[in-house]
């Protein structure tokens, strides 16, 4: 993590002033454990200095808790509001939740920047949040003490209330007089696991009454006098240019102010967005369409396979593969296909910016505040500081909003800095499936012997296709020595990989002028559905149950093997399914979770119809059960869009898809029953929020092929005639 700056007392005095009355706590660990407080007597201005997380006590006994990280759905409002709650002996009711503004005192404690992804929220954060709890209790334990003229160990606390005796004092009656108390330099203790009220308990989340109210603010709800709404026509292939434009017609439509050539293309700028889109279909432009103008799907697979059947940048290995392989007597073959894909977020990118002369305000949901600050900054000549972002609700993310460059932030900006005026440049959604980013195609080939009774004892995997990380700011960090480590995930530390005494995983990260990024579950999301399926195909070959396969190859890896086991007997695995139907199963860790599903299929009108998903996780400590269930709910959802239906395709250098109608997510009717169990786990906690998405592909393919007999190694998944 990035050094945070010690302010002095002062300087977070001043601070706590712009917060309100009561009590503020600022907090920083890891590192030195100082902690500051600050009080409502200080009237000045802080000089550029906010904590990295802190929480407001108010005279009216609210407890408000700013996170760090951006509410996209995955429930952290709720998650990281508990944290605080359980040690500070907080009323739940009395709990309220804004997201924390762009600064550097906000970084993620693990990569030393304000974000949210890779299910990192949670356990990145649950030291954190908790000693802020604890310390904002400290201080009101010796305010109670004093007030009531006893000894700090005669006070306790519930429910936000300091006890002593028959005393009693509301912590909004303490907030003023806490806030003048020295801080402890001890750092406080945290409770127990046993004697937790809140953590591991189900909660109901926080922004729920906010988004079925509509009292919610997402970015495209963002308005204001004088705001004005822009629209962007982009070059139809990556890598294209405007040549010349013709602005006349769309001037003479209704409404719009003006148009506006900024680097990604020309903007038209009017007063709502309808007046803006028919500015822009009336804009007449000539493209230099630069080297993309040939980009073909089909060719490009034909490319990277063309690559696999050469060696590639070692990735994993012991032993060796290939004369183990040359040796067997028996080997198996598989090639395996995944499409590029969109993120397909409900609400549209969009991005509110207006300029002044001291600086920038922006409003966006956002995953990436730091670097949007700092892109949006340069831009504007600025020092970060002086650009305020003010981070919306978020109407899906799922990686999108989390742009190396910044992409749809740094673009507004452009537009509102030509435009002269704030403006809110808005995306249609074919604007973004076919404007890019995308999870990337992969082409991946196996080779593996088995010995007599069926197992692997021999594996050589090539995987191709393109790197996320290279040429991003994280290239240095993540790709070493010519590997990106989130295009092999879940095949080069596969457990069953490790357990094998021969094998290679090789890699090729061709490059293909079109923009790649991560999207739920990142590599996992493809990788998992192929070494699943693998392990599917050899346990069949084998003629052995695939949950008994399974078992014997992960005897060695309890956490696998737990999730495992109770999917297989939620599921009822031993009873065979109605007839009609089949099942099959995934096992895979991700992100630091374990999980095991088993989904239950038939086959309707030539089409795959999943009836029942049983999912099983070992996250560690689930903070909160009722936010885990959802995630996995809600990553069960997102992937079988994916195992089902979606695909992007490119023909000429254009992106065939557009909206919902021709790039389909799952259906409402579409939705399976789901069932989520939580293995019981004092291990290392793991994120909830991407890894229920990698396994189900796996898991309906498997169970396609226990059923039809059909082994679908291509993704959308397709039967056969």
């Amino acid at each position: 993590m990035n050094a945070v700056p010690q302010p002095s007392r002062r300087q977070f005095l001043k601070a706590g002033a712009l917060l309100g009355g009561g009590l503020v706590i600022g907090f920083v660990i890891p590192g030195a454990r100082r902690f500051a407080l600050a009080a409502p007597a200080e009237a000045a201005a802080a000089a550029g200095f906010a904590p990295n997380a802190f929480l407001r006590i108010g005279n009216d006994d609210s407890v408000t808790v700013l996170i760090a990280h951006s509410e996209m759905g995955q429930g952290i409002w709720t998650g990281l509001s508990m944290l605080v709650a359980e040690e500070l002996d907080a009323d739940w009711s009395k709990i309220r939740v804004e997201h924390a503004p762009a600064a550097p005192a906000y970084a993620h404690t693990a990569f030393g920047m304000q974000m949210t992804g890779g299910s990192t929220s949670t356990w990145s954060e649950f030291d954190r949040y908790r000693q802020a709890g604890a310390t904002a209790r400290q201080l009101l334990v010796a305010a109670a003490a004093q007030r009531f003229g006893v000894a700090e160990s005669e006070v306790r606390t519930e429910n936000g209330v300091a006890i002593a005796g028959d005393q009693r004092a509301r912590y909004g009656e303490l907030a003023d007089a806490a806030a003048k108390l020295p801080v402890s330099k001890t750092a406080p203790v945290l409770k127990q696991a046993k004697d937790w009220k809140l953590i591991g308990k189900p909660t109901k989340r926080l922004d729920s009454p906010e988004k079925i109210t509509g009292r919610a603010k997402f970015g495209m709800d963002v308005q204001f006098e004088g705001l004005l709404t822009a629209v962007v026509a982009r070059p139809p292939v990556f890598g294209g240019k405007v040549k010349s434009f013709d602005a006349a017609k769309a001037k003479a439509v209704p409404g719009v102010r003006d148009v506006v050539q900024v680097p990604t293309g020309v903007a038209v700028v009017a007063d709502h967005y309808w007046a803006a889109k028919q500015g822009r279909d009336a804009l007449q432009i000539e493209w230099d369409l630069g080297p993309n103008a040939t980009l073909d799907t089909a060719a490009l697979r034909e490319q990277f396979r063309k690559l696999a059947a050469t060696p590639g940048t070692v990735a994993a290995q012991a032993g060796d593969a290939a004369a183990a392989l040359a040796k067997a007597g028996k080997t198996f073959d598989a090639e395996y296909n995944v499409p590029y894909l969109a993120h397909a977020p409900m609400e549209p990118l969009n991005c509110t910016v207006k300029i002044d002369g001291d600086g920038c305000e922006i409003w966006t949901g956002t995953q990436f505040q730091t670097l949007d600050q700092q892109v949006a900054a340069g831009i504007l000549g600025l020092k970060p500081e002086q650009v305020m972002i003010h981070t919306m609700f978020l109407g899906g993310g799922f990686g999108r909003r989390a742009t190396p460059t910044s992409d749809f932030v740094s673009e507004a900006v452009q537009v509102a800095k030509a435009a002269g005026k704030p403006v809110k440049t808005v995306w249609s959604r074919e604007d973004d499936v076919r404007g890019g980013y995308y999870r990337p195609m992969y082409l991946q080939q196996a080779k593996i012997a088995v010995d007599a009774q069926g197992y692997p004892v021999a594996w050589q995997h090539r995987l191709v296709g393109q790197s996320i990380l290279g040429g991003t700011p994280f290239e240095a960090a993540l790709v070493k020595n010519g590997i990106d480590s989130t295009s092999v995930e879940g095949v080069a530390d596969s457990p069953y990989l490790k357990d094998i005494a021969h094998h290679r995983v090789e890699l090729h990260s061709p490059k293909t002028g079109i923009p790649v990024l991560w999207w739920r579950s990142v590599g996992h999301s493809y990788n998992a559905f192929v070494m699943e399926s693998l392990i599917d195909e050899l346990a069949h070959a084998a003629g052995k149950d695939p949950v008994e396969y399974r078992r014997a190859l992960l005897k060695a890896h309890p956490r696998h093997l737990g999730a495992l086991n109770l999917a297989a007997d939620k599921a009822g695995w031993g009873v065979a399914p109605a007839k009609g139907r089949g099942r099959g199963v995934a096992v895979h860790e991700s992100f630091g979770s374990y999980l095991a599903q088993i989904a239950e299929v038939s086959v309707e009108n030539g089409a795959i119809r999943v009836h029942r998903v049983v999912c099983a996780i070992d996250c560690g400590v689930a903070v909160n059960p009722e936010g885990v269930r959802a995630q996995m709910e809600s990553g069960i959802a997102f992937g079988l869009g994916a195992a089902l239906h979606s695909a992007l395709n490119f023909k000429d250098g254009r992106v065939q898809e557009s909206n919902y109608h021709d790039y389909q997510v799952l259906r409402l009717h579409e939705m399976p029953q789901v069932e989520v169990h939580i293995v019981p786990s004092t291990e290392r906690m793991g994120g909830a929020g991407e890894p229920g998405t990698a396994p189900i592909a796996p898991a309906v393919a498997n169970a396609v092929f226990a059923l039809t007999g059909q082994r679908l190694r291509e993704l959308p998944l397709r039967l056969k005639a």
